[in-house]
């Protein structure tokens, strides 16, 4: 299987997918329903949208499994179904991949619990613990190359996943992200530098930023990080601009000119694994590769 830093070493940087819950409400998703289920009930459509990634560049894959724990599920009285819906998640996009003769990458992206953990919430750090090692079980039970925790905001929900993930698999590589979205912090007030010293002594293939307040953030994030260590392999995955509500509903506006721009200066800020992440689709993907192709390769 090829690993992130084996396809640095054939280009020099990797691409990654773009947004699922995105993509799939063009096909017919509603809102406020957990995407997950799809991997159930619609296996085809999210298929789909994973060949449209790979067509468009996407070396990177995430399943779609963004809120497949057990408690985000609870609040759809869906959290019988964890085990079910990130196996078969990862078992289609394996499927895909194996299709393609590009070297794919098929990651199984764990989400945060949507809780706050203790001393500041009520969910206790083992609870948390114990609903990612169960998804994370099914994840690489469903064949997942790595395992790709995104979007955490609290240092300490990370050690959660990470830990899960361990208690399953002590080899399986693990990227992870967070969300700078507060003020350049995340929404539990942690750095970008802090967040480097913590992640990067998790032992992780790659760490940076995700979603936020679009690609700005994200570079500035990038550039912190990489003033710290130059040889840590940094991550951007930057929403489709700043999220407007039209009519109740997120807006992203970002059109693929601006993101293949974001990608470059991610490039050049020191991130080298570029995708993006809330409102993007495979045309902005297409724009990234497109654009690092074309004045890096």
């Amino acid at each position: 299987m090829p690993s992130i830093q084996g396809l640095l070493d054939k280009r020099g940087y990797v691409i990654t997918d773009g947004a699922m819950g995105t993509v799939l409400f063009s096909s017919g998703l509603e809102q406020g329903d957990p995407p997950e289920l799809w991997n159930l009930n619609h296996p085809d459509r999210v298929a789909n949208v994973h060949q449209a990634y790979i067509d468009a560049g996407a070396q990177v894959l995430l399943t779609n499994t963004f809120g497949g724990n057990r408690l985000r599920l609870a609040l759809h009285n869906s959290e019988s179904q964890v085990s079910a819906a990130n196996q078969a998640a990862a078992e289609i996009l394996r499927n895909v991949a194996k299709q393609s003769s590009k070297d794919l990458i098929v990651a199984g992206d764990i989400g945060p619990t949507g809780e706050v953990l203790a001393p500041y919430g009520e969910l206790a750090f083992q609870d948390a613990q114990q609903a990612f090692k169960e998804q994370a079980a099914a994840l690489i039970s469903g064949g997942v190359d790595l395992i790709w925790i995104e979007t955490m905001s609290d240092l300490e929900e990370v050690r959660a996943a990470v830990e899960g993930v361990r208690e399953i698999s002590a080899e399986i590589p693990i990227v992870t992200t967070m969300t700078f979205d507060t003020h350049g912090r995340t929404m539990m007030g942690v750095t970008p530098e802090k967040a480097f010293e913590t992640l990067s002594g998790f032992d992780v293939a790659a760490l940076g930023g995700n979603c936020g307040n679009g690609p700005e953030e994200i570079i500035e994030v990038i550039t912190k990080m990489h003033a710290i260590n130059q040889e840590t392999i940094l991550v951007a995955k930057a929403n489709a601009g700043i999220p407007e509500l039209v009519n109740g509903k997120a807006v992203y506006r970002a059109s693929p000119e601006t993101m293949a721009e974001y990608a470059l200066q991610s490039y050049n800020a020191g991130a080298r694994v570029i995708g993006a992440c809330c409102g993007s689709t495979p045309e902005h993907i297409s724009a990234i590769a497109e654009a690092l192709s074309e004045n890096l390769d």
